[in-house]
């Protein structure tokens, strides 16, 4: 069975927007990651997220343009929140009131029940969770 990483909003936004401080990382950690074509999993709170982004940035063509690669592509699973997915993750989001997580984040670690332990990410809120992420960032890998 091929590796299944999660795909979050920020390694995303992080890979199409060439002036997010993470670009350059996102960028070559993806080059290396899709000549292993592993499965990814991503929630359609994180696919809004994505969208709204850009088009709040008045990008809409882009917005349009990340989110039909995303629904077309074979490689992704969606993960629809349904009404017991979203009780689930406030739940979570109610239970963890020491934690800055979003509910966008609490749906996203939907990641348990899938037996999915990597996240494609810059949050550390998925390793606060018990997940691993990746791409691995240090400061001298970081544009400023």
């Amino acid at each position: 069975m091929k590796r299944r990483l999660f795909l979050d909003t920020g390694f995303l936004i992080a890979l199409e927007a060439v002036d997010d401080q993470y670009h350059p990382i996102a960028l070559a950690h993806w080059e290396n990651l899709i000549q292993l074509l592993p499965r990814m999993v991503t929630t359609s709170y994180v696919f809004d997220e994505i969208v709204t982004f850009f088009n709040s940035r008045s990008r809409h063509t882009k917005a349009v343009d990340i989110g039909n690669l995303l629904l077309a592509s074979p490689s992704i699973q969606f993960i629809h929140i349904d009404e017991t997915l979203f009780h689930e993750a406030w739940q979570y989001f109610v239970q963890h009131s020491d934690k800055s997580y979003s509910l966008t984040d609490c749906a996203s670690f939907i990641m348990k029940r899938l037996r999915i332990r990597t996240a494609l990410t810059f949050d550390n809120h998925f390793v606060q969770a018990g997940f691993a992420k990746e791409p691995e960032i240090t400061d001298s890998s970081v544009r400023h």
